[in-house]
């Protein structure tokens, strides 16, 4: 008897483990398939970030007419000599009110100021205009007398902190810190660059790493991202913040950090043997070469961003206002891999054309590159990891990610590595969210799942032009039906993601009838709705909404004086140059019927808030969610109660 019920006991527990593995291996399923949206959403944006580099470029060269309305973003800067710089950052006749609560600093920097910022900063506090400029101004003549490569050694009974991008999650670097440890002579750290842009405390993080450079300079290191550049910032929310934020003193600490950023950095090497890039390397990277550059030479013309577009079809174009500024094209290129690019697992070099910028390096070029500088491993940043880190290329390539939560909550942990003598890395992960802790794993995996399909279905709303043209194609006796393949088939081509849409197609398509999609009723489905903006010309709405990130970026490098707004003329100018840059026609008609619409409060000009309003799109079953987890214990009483 005991024999036979241990055998159903055994019986019962294996099926049990069975229905465990498959409970997991559905959710790991579900948590890749959401990932691989985020991912693929993202890159598609930054591919267009590079496509406007480009068609700027291509506006300085054939368009007289736009160069007065962009040609600043490709000039060097108006203020050149040192001595300039210092007199138009002078931070003493801006004065400190007795009414500022926030921290007072001393200078030169000391470790209590440092750690007065990180307590006002975790208390959102701000600090003064007059501290921001002075921490820059120091910053700015500290990097000016750094190499282009760091090179660091790590004593005997001492570790190396290294950490990947941060992207404006304060949360991340104090809790790195409080985990850690704070940088000292003792505790010394490599940051890998992406400081910035897409979270709310960018600036925050900054003065926090430059306050610990400023005491520190020995110990602590930082490299530059591809994030760390003006033009990139306008599109992804740095330049947002620091406007927000500082509303009188915001365009020159814009300014000064756009000096800062050129002077960062580019490399870091750890005892001659472990490199840290921010993206990676080519067949192209000779680290003497680069160690060599004059950065005074080649700092602005390598930072415009526009170099980016360069890289992705590895040619190095001639422009007139681009003559003089770089003596050699393989060097620009060099650097622009060494912020963009990403290893691949197949032998070789190919342009990035997921990201637009950068190329992908496959495991040859890795050995070939570390074997030619007797380096052991490359440690990189640049790509979001579920984990926070990834192995690649028979483990010599390393990638790290430090911001967790870096799509939604729970998408993704962050990670740190400590790195001893032997020059081995140990991994130190974590999530920084207090809500993201307290969710079950399935709960994260669907929180994070509804985020990312809500993204989705925005994408799949503002094409739903284009998408239905596809979709008739396949339907040639216009019976509103198509077959699961062709749907995929269809939106595939359209949105270009590179996503299993036969897989997702139960998240998208509510229902389905033999196997047949009615594509009318699914766009109809969505559950999109947009804002009630009165205009004549319902087709430039569409426009509008797919190509919003590139109006707000046209929108702010029109707007030259950071203002935050910009007059019906030059609207009408932002519209003109997107629809060149689309090769479509937009009426001046048109035009003037969507800037009376978006000026809400009717001054006669577009305010960025009301500019930004007028494009936002809402997911009602996302309102239904938000809903529901804000009053929980509500909805459960009132399903008790029907």
């Amino acid at each position: 008897m005991g024999c036979g019920m241990g055998k159903s006991e055994l019986q019962a527990a294996l099926l049990i483990q069975r229905w465990y593995r498959q409970y997991v291996a559905r959710l790991e399923m579900r948590r890749r398939c959401t990932w691989n949206i985020f991912q693929s959403i993202e890159y598609a944006g930054e591919q267009d970030q590079i496509k406007l580099y480009n068609f700027f470029g291509f506006l300085m060269d054939h368009f007289t007419p736009a160069r007065n309305l962009i040609s600043h973003i490709f000039r060097e800067n108006e203020i050149c000599r040192d001595i300039e710089w210092e007199r138009y950052f002078c931070y003493k006749s801006i004065e400190v009110p007795e009414s500022y609560t926030g921290p007072h600093l001393t200078f030169p920097m000391t470790f209590c100021g440092v750690s007065k910022l990180m307590e006002a900063f975790k208390h959102k506090q701000q600090l003064h205009a007059r501290y921001v400029l002075q921490i820059l101004g120091e910053t700015w003549r500290l990097l000016r007398i750094l190499p282009n490569i760091n090179y660091v050694s790590v004593c005997h009974n001492q570790e190396i902190t290294i950490c990947g991008d941060l992207h404006g999650h304060l949360e991340d670097l104090l809790l790195i810190f409080y985990k850690n440890g704070l940088p000292s002579s003792e505790k010394p750290y490599v940051f890998n660059g992406d400081f910035v842009d897409r979270g709310k405390n960018s600036l925050e993080i900054l003065l926090i790493l430059f306050g610990f450079l400023l005491v520190y300079p020995n110990d602590v290191h930082l490299n530059r991202g591809n994030h760390e550049d003006h033009i990139v910032n306008l599109r992804y929310g740095f330049t947002k913040e620091i406007l927000g934020k500082y509303r009188v003193h915001g365009k020159k600490i814009l300014k000064l950090l756009q000096k800062i950023f050129s002077w960062l950095p580019l490399a870091t090497v750890i005892d001659h043997k472990v490199l840290i890039v921010h993206g990676g390397i080519s067949d192209m990277t000779d680290l003497n070469v680069i160690e060599r550059v004059d950065r005074h030479r080649v700092r602005e013309a390598c930072w415009l961003g526009l170099i980016t577009i360069l890289s992705n079809v590895r040619i190095l174009t001639s422009y007139d206002w681009f003559d003089g500024l770089v003596n050699s094209t393989d060097i620009s290129i060099q650097i622009v891999d060494l912020l963009w690019s990403d290893p691949m697992p197949q032998n070789g070099c190919i342009p990035n054309e997921v990201r637009g910028g950068g190329c992908y390096w496959g495991p040859d070029v890795t050995e070939e590159v570390l074997e030619r500088h007797n380096l052991q491993l490359l440690i990189r940043s640049h790509e979001c990891k579920q984990d926070g880190y990834e192995f690649c290329h028979n483990r010599r390539v390393l990638t790290i990610f430090s911001a967790s939560n870096y799509y939604e909550v729970g998408s993704n942990r962050g990670a740190y590595i400590r790195m001893g003598p032997d020059l081995v890395p140990h991994f130190i992960q974590y999530q920084a969210s207090r809500t993201c802790r307290e969710l079950t794993l399935t709960q994260s995996v669907g929180w994070t799942e509804r985020s990312a399909l809500r993204a989705l279905r925005e994408q799949l709303f503002v094409h739903k032009s284009d998408l239905i043209s596809a979709f008739q194609e396949f339907d040639p006796n216009n019976t509103g039906m198509i077959s699961l393949r062709h749907w995929a088939s269809a939106t595939e081509t359209v949105l270009n993601l590179g996503l299993p849409w036969r897989m997702l197609r139960p998240q998208l398509v509510n229902s389905t009838k033999y196997g047949m999609v009615d594509y009318q009723q699914w766009i109809r489905e969505l559950s999109i709705t947009e804002p009630k903006l009165e205009i004549s010309d319902t087709s430039i709405l569409e426009t509008m909404y797919k190509n919003h990130s590139n109006l707000e970026t046209i929108f702010r490098i029109i707007d030259t004086d950071h203002s935050g707004s910009i007059s019906f003329e030059e609207f009408r100018q932002t519209w003109k140059l997107l629809s060149s840059h689309l090769q479509t026609e937009i009426s001046d008609e048109a035009i003037a019927d969507l800037a009376q619409s978006i000026d809400f409060n009717k001054d006669g000009s577009i305010d960025i808030n009301e500019f930004m309003e007028a494009f936002r799109l809402v997911d009602l079953s996302d309102v239904y969610f938000y809903l529901c987890s804000k009053f929980r214990p509500l909805v459960t009483l009132l399903h008790e109660g029907t």
